[in-house]
């Protein structure tokens, strides 16, 4: 079963909680919350604070994706605040795994990304220390941009690694996740769908959730 994970970075703050109470009645599975430096990215959103009260208020598994240039500096801050998943980007860690281990022994689940233009191979000595693979669809820092479909390329190589190595990690795929875009992810051997703008627009969010469960 596809696991639907909506970015709250997309939902109204003004009606945060009301918007994490719908979108678990929809069904979903995990909160996806997006933090952004604006150094590593040229936008800013939210920390530690909005997280905590987020897991306050759901219990769903927080799926925190860290797009900020010292990580190492904020993991026990963004575990502290209920992180269940915690991914950096492996354009900032290159191929230092401290990070990584450091996330599993603080209680999390050590994930990475790449951006589009991130190749893959680059960054193959990281996959043995990860639960999770987050894979940009989108270039990183703001929502609402159109799905690159070329990254299906990164999920099609994360799968056959996977099963190569015997590693167990998710690969999440996050950026103009549709009902369009969706099944060809999903094709490729995508296990989480983080869905932003366009879950919170749909006219019926638990039909939009379902439809991006189907098989």
């Amino acid at each position: 079963m596809t696991i639907v994970a909506p970015s709250i970075l997309a939902a109204d703050f003004t009606r945060l909680g009301e918007q994490i109470r719908d979108v678990e009645a929809a069904g979903v599975d995990w909160l996806h919350c997006d933090v952004m430096d604006g150094h590593f990215v040229p936008n800013l959103s939210f920390g530690p604070f909005i997280i905590k009260q987020v897991n306050g208020i759901s219990d769903l598994p927080l799926d925190v994706h860290l797009m900020i240039s010292n990580p190492e500096k904020y993991v026990d801050a963004y575990i502290d605040a209920g992180a269940d998943y915690l991914t950096v980007h492996g354009e900032v860690i290159k191929h230092d795994t401290d990070i990584l281990q450091e996330i599993r022994r603080k209680g999390a689940r050590p994930g990475i990304s790449l951006n589009p233009d991130a190749p893959i191979e680059d960054y193959f000595p990281l996959f043995a220390h990860i639960d999770l693979f987050l894979v940009m669809s989108v270039y990183a820092g703001f929502g609402g941009q159109k799905f690159i479909g070329d990254v299906l390329s990164k999920v099609r190589t994360a799968v056959e690694w996977r099963k190569k190595h015997g590693y167990k990690y998710l690969i999440s795929i996050d950026g103009g996740i549709n009902l369009e875009s969706a099944p060809l992810a999903k094709a490729a051997g995508v296990d989480v769908l983080v869905a932003g703008t366009a879950l919170y627009k749909a006219p019926d969010i638990a039909s939009f959730v379902k439809h991006l469960k189907s098989d």
